[in-house]
């Protein structure tokens, strides 16, 4: 497939690497310009591009730019072909993006995105953390490989997302429409906590928005106690912990 990664940090850097090593023909944008793109999202074959031409005969493309940016996409993406599949990775912090009064009034994150975009998206790869992403990704069929839900209310689009988050390695699950994609966003008990396919759909449905906002909210208080040089699973841990 034809793909363009917008975002070359460390979530559209890990796709970038991990499509274009899958096979498939990727494009990556960076906010600074085609010479910000670091070297080492180029390794597997990956190609740096402006933006205004990468968004162009496009089977997908992936959004990977903090929350709060995604809408100034409306414009780039305003002659993208209906059937090109839109993919968002992003999460909305409030210490890191600002408060934005639509998601703290109850809009579904992503739900947010699609309409300020004018265009369906689907939610994928936000509910893993980069490193996990880099690390921990295994061939289809191996035994406790971890998954990542993928929400969109086109069936399509849905298995086309899919697709990618099984050539990432890991294992795709269907999570629904995207107003459902609520249970995948921070810090809900299937965010970032590493399950399987197997345990995955047990978590999506324990998400409580209230009290998951409120994990949400407590995430400086929870890093601060973590030890002084985290790993991967003390991060997991913790967040795991939050819904125990």
């Amino acid at each position: 497939m034809k793909i363009t990664v917008i975002g070359a940090g460390a979530i559209g850097g890990n796709l970038a690497r991990k499509l274009s090593a899958a096979g498939h023909d990727v494009q990556v944008v960076n906010a600074r310009g085609p010479e910000a793109v670091p070297a080492e999202v180029l390794e597997s074959g990956a190609r740096a591009a402006a933006l205004d031409s990468a968004v162009q005969d496009r089977d997908v493309i992936v959004l990977s730019i903090p929350f709060d940016r995604v809408p100034e996409l409306a414009g780039p993406l305003a002659s993208v072909p209906a059937e090109t599949v839109v993919i968002d990775t992003s999460n909305y912090y409030p210490h890191l993006n600002g408060q934005i009064e639509d998601v703290d009034d109850g809009e579904v994150e992503s739900v947010r995105n699609s309409r300020l975009l004018g265009r369906p998206v689907v939610k994928a790869w936000n509910a893993a953390l980069a490193e996990t992403q880099r690390t921990r990704g295994l061939p289809a069929g191996t035994p406790g490989r971890i998954a990542i839900p993928v929400a969109g209310d086109s069936d399509e689009a849905r298995k086309v997302a899919m697709q990618l988050v099984d050539d990432t390695g890991f294992d795709p699950y269907d999570a629904g429409a995207l107003a459902a994609s609520w249970r995948q966003q921070p810090q809900s008990p299937a965010y970032c906590t590493e399950l399987t396919l197997e345990e995955l759909p047990a978590a999506l449905a324990a998400a409580d928005r209230a009290k998951d906002v409120r994990v949400r909210n407590s995430v400086g208080e929870r890093l601060a106690a973590l030890p002084a040089e985290p790993t991967l699973s003390d991060f997991v841990e913790m967040n795991r912990a939050a819904h125990r």
